[in-house]
């Protein structure tokens, strides 16, 4: 059998030490599958004495986790600290240069730094692998780079925060509002540090920025994806989304067109009956559709210790056999700046308003939306209170700017009350 593979740990958070212990717990298991042993020489974290579940004593610690990353015994820098720049980052750069491979699960790192990261590994002939990053437990980086490489992708789009998820799902089934849950969210541990990373769509966008990169071979273009939380999402939009057949999600796009690339992470409408409109509870889905193989779907879990340790485990795995693949698939500098799209693809939408209760509301409604360029496909009107009433639109398919304009014209018409909401409703 070949010499070990070994490995220095930086971050013992939950990912962390459960790599650990999946390394210490099943040792022959790994080195049979990778053709070599799997160790683990040092680690690095703020806490040496901190108990995380697993003997950490017979490791070499490094309170500097550059000083982990240049050590002689360490092969595959494994980062799992977080954090788009700081020690992040500097261990990164210094784990490259020292002729480390890298695993890590730090998307907000990679959606800022990942093209200069994957050139200064290519250019140290190391490897930056990080299916940990994206969706957890869920194999969608090996998909798109491996599994999937003979197709020339359409589309990749998902459910990436379990968060966000685990909220909208709970608001249709209990009937509570967002603020509720939003609190019930904290206190079970599911938001990050700062939560608008998570309810603020932040963390499913830069995983986003990463697909797109892959399944599209462009530069990663975080601050081109059109980003909006749940915070707006109400429990009645919810409630008559339900009526008409749709499920809210936040819902992560990326499509190529003639019109360039476009990124969007916003709440929008699916299918009820659709596998995305299924999908309940803190568990992530994306879905990747190429030119041969159609449509795939994978399910699983978004984040936790065990799935999220599986995957650098799979890394790690790969990196072991020797199999080496480029950051984003292919050679970083052979990838190409976003060209972004100005506009959207056409999709019908779902429009609610509040109208005053008078003769002719409704027409003034319709005669605005079709001097937009918004044609109507149905229309319902709920029982009303005093004098006002509430009213939904599904529109045909109409380009997201002929909305925009509806929109701003709307409230000038006399009838309409408050701010009208509009949401896409996307192709599943």
């Amino acid at each position: 059998m070949s010499s070990p593979l070994r490995l220095g740990i930086a971050g013992l958070g939950t990912v962390g030490a459960g790599v650990v212990k999946i390394i210490s717990r099943k040792q022959e298991l790994l080195a049979a599958r990778a053709g070599r042993p799997i160790e683990v020489t040092a680690v690095s974290a703020r806490s040496r004495d901190k108990d995380r579940g697993v003997d950490m004593s017979t490791y070499g610690w490094e309170n500097d986790p550059v000083a982990l990353a240049r050590r002689d015994d360490v092969d595959v820098f494994v980062e799992l600290m977080g954090g788009e720049d700081g020690p992040a980052r500097n261990a990164t750069e210094a784990a490259l240069a020292a002729g480390k491979d890298v695993v890590t699960a730090n998307k907000a790192m990679l959606a800022h730094h990942g093209q200069a990261l994957a050139m200064a590994a290519e250019d140290a002939g190391r490897v930056i692998r990080f299916e940990a990053a994206v969706a957890g437990g869920i194999p969608v980086i090996k998909a798109l780079t491996e599994g999937l490489a003979g197709n020339e992708i359409t589309r990749v789009m998902g459910v990436m925060n379990g968060t966000c998820n685990y909220i909208l799902t709970r608001m249709e089934a209990e009937g509570l509002g967002y603020n509720i849950l939003f609190e019930e969210a904290g206190k079970l541990g599911y938001l990050e540090a700062d939560p608008t990373l998570d309810v603020g769509g932040i963390d499913a966008a830069h995983k986003l920025a990463l697909l797109a990169s892959i399944a599209f071979g462009t530069k990663v273009d975080f601050d081109g994806v059109e980003l909006e939380g749940i915070e707006q999402v109400t429990l009645e939009d919810i409630r008559h989304a339900a009526d008409m057949g749709f499920r809210i999600k936040l819902l992560g796009v990326a499509q190529r067109s003639g019109r360039g690339l476009e990124q969007r992470m916003r709440p929008c409408l699916v299918p009820a009956s659709s596998p995305l409109g299924q999908l309940e509870g803190g568990t992530n889905m994306v879905v990747i559709e190429g030119d041969q193989v159609g449509q795939v779907v994978l399910r699983g879990a978004g984040a936790g210790e065990g799935p999220t340790a599986s995957a650098v485990l799979s890394d790690i795995m790969d990196i072991a056999r020797g199999d080496r693949i480029s950051t984003f698939g292919q050679p970083a500098s052979g990838l190409v700046t976003p060209i972004r799209a100005q506009s959207a693809v056409a999709a019908p939408y779902y429009l609610r308003m509040e109208l005053e209760d008078k003769p002719g509301a409704l027409a003034k409604v319709a005669t605005v939306l079709g001097d937009s360029g918004v044609s109507i496909d149905r229309m319902r009107q709920y029982g009303h209170e005093s004098s006002s009433a509430p009213v939904l639109i599904v529109t045909h398919k109409a380009a997201r700017n002929a909305v925009d304009a509806a929109l701003e014209a709307l409230p000038k018409t006399g009838v309409v009350l408050g701010t009208p909401v509009a949401l896409r409703i996307e192709a599943v």
